[in-house]
Order: C-alpha cells, then structure tokens, then sequence
C-alpha cells in the first residue's frame, strides 16, 4: 500500500518534474533511511561484513531499473494504468522463473487466485485508459520493464533474504541503487524543486514508500514464495487506483471497480494457498 502512493505524489510535484530524477531522489533518500535503521540495529551492524554481496549488487541493479522505468511509465501512461502494468506482470515473470528454474509448480487454486488477480489489474488498466496521453505505448512499455526488474529484485532478495539480517541486506541494496543511479542527478539535476513541500515529498518517497516498505517487504520474504511475494504486492495498484480517482482526478469506471473486487479475491487465494514444488 506504501507502494501505492508513489504514482500520486510524482504528480504532486510541479509539472516540470523529470521522472528519472524522482526516481533518483527516491532511491537516495531511501537508502539513507535504510542505512540509519541498519546502523540502530547491532544485529545487522554485525552482519556488515558478511552480507551476500553478488546478490545484493544484481538485486541493486534490478531495482535501480525498476525505480527509473516505473516513473518514466507512470508519466507517459498514467498513474493508474502505469502501476497496473507494472505490478501486474510482476507475478507473471515470476512464476515463469520459478517453473523454469526451481521446478516450483503452483498448484490448480493458487494459480487460478494468480490468474484472477492479474486478470483485475488488466480491468484497472482498461478502466484506466482514457487517462493515459500521447506517450502511453511507450509508458506501457517501461512499465512492463519494470516489472521485470522488480521481479528480479524479489527473486534474488528471496534467494539471500536467510543470509543476513532483513534490513542490512535492504540498506546494502538500496545504497548501491543509490549509487548507480546518481549519473543521472548530475546530467538531469532537480532544479524543478523549488519549494519545502516539494523536498517533503520527495523525504516521503524515500522514507515512507521506499525505506520503511522495502525493510518490511525483505522481511517478508524470509517467509513466502518470490511468487506469493509479487502477488500480494498487487495491493499497489488497487492504492493508486483509489488514489488516481480521489486525488489526481484520474477516471473511475465500472471496469477498474470490477478490477478491484478481482484482484482482491486473488489475493485472498494467494495469500491461503502455499506454493509447492514439482517431483
């Protein structure tokens, strides 16, 4: 749901506003917020030394192109339609690498729940769809990017979420997003940010919507399925739905209101039903 407002307050920012620098921003005030938990944690100033660094370099990687590809699309496509693509497929890419890699199988009721779910953003994106402007194919196209990112960045944290303290492993990760994509600050530098409530949001994306919901999303996958994991989070575009239609002024309809109920039955069959793997 932190996830969710994200969309929403990129376009609270003034109109001159450069996707890739928020996305930057959001990145390095996340780290930092990520870095002070770590450091207030003995546990993890402990785990310091022996974090898994190859996995936390490529999901560093991953969600330095999910965070720069997500703004870009929510700007180009809409928030609503934007998130929806993006979260969406998440699940989709997923699941593939789970079958193909660790022959984890969902079984016939947690991928009929997957496939609801899914099947309701696709209706919250069409009843978006006459809120997205002349760029939406190429916004539709980061989206799906990013969803691939941000289903590289769950698969490689599940992979090493045991290794280390929650927490370290995400303030490691985001400081390396951070870093990556600091090039962008000096070709692109935020001099559309000329007021306190202006820096207040960009403070809230990185401490609210990236640094405390990425601690607690680490967290949660010491315990489920990458798979489960992505599922769940489409709980993010049922938030910036509801947030587009009060708030940006973007459409509500009949399709995105039917989408909602989908995707929340989804959930519910997900988030009952464990993942199991094949013979």
């Amino acid at each position: 749901m932190l996830w969710g407002t994200t969309g929403t307050v990129q376009a609270a920012l003034p109109a001159a506003r450069d996707p890739l620098a928020v996305g930057a921003l959001r990145l390095a005030f996340g780290a930092a917020a990520l870095v002070a938990l770590a450091l207030a944690d003995p546990a993890c100033r402990r785990a310091a030394r022996g974090l898994p660094w190859r996995g936390i370099g490529f999901a560093a990687i991953a969600i330095a192109g999910y965070n720069l590809l997500f703004f870009h699309a929510v700007g180009a496509a809409g928030v609503g339609i934007g998130t929806a693509v993006t979260i969406g497929s998440a699940p989709l890419w997923t699941t593939a690498w789970e079958i193909a890699s660790q022959r984890r199988l969902p079984g016939a009721l947690r991928a009929g729940g997957q496939l609801v779910s899914v099947a309701g953003v696709g209706l919250l994106g069409l009843g978006a769809g006459s809120a997205m402007g002349a760029g939406a194919g190429a916004g539709i196209a980061a989206a799906l990017g990013a969803g691939a990112c941000y289903a590289a960045y769950s698969l490689a944290t599940s992979r090493i979420g045991a290794r280390a303290p929650s927490t370290a492993i995400a303030a490691a990760t985001f400081t390396l997003a951070a870093l990556l994509t600091a090039p962008v600050l000096a070709l692109r530098p935020p001099v559309w940010i000329d007021a306190p409530a202006d820096w207040a949001l960009i403070a809230y994306l990185g401490v609210g919507a990236t640094g405390l919901s990425y601690a607690l999303y680490t967290w949660g996958l010491r315990g489920v399925a990458a798979s489960t994991a992505v599922t769940l989070a489409l709980a993010e575009p049922v938030t910036a739905w509801i947030l587009a239609g009060t708030l940006v002024g973007e459409p509500v309809t009949w399709r995105a209101s039917l989408g909602i109920g989908a995707i929340l039955a989804g959930l519910a069959v997900v988030a009952l039903v464990p993942a199991r793997r094949g013979p």
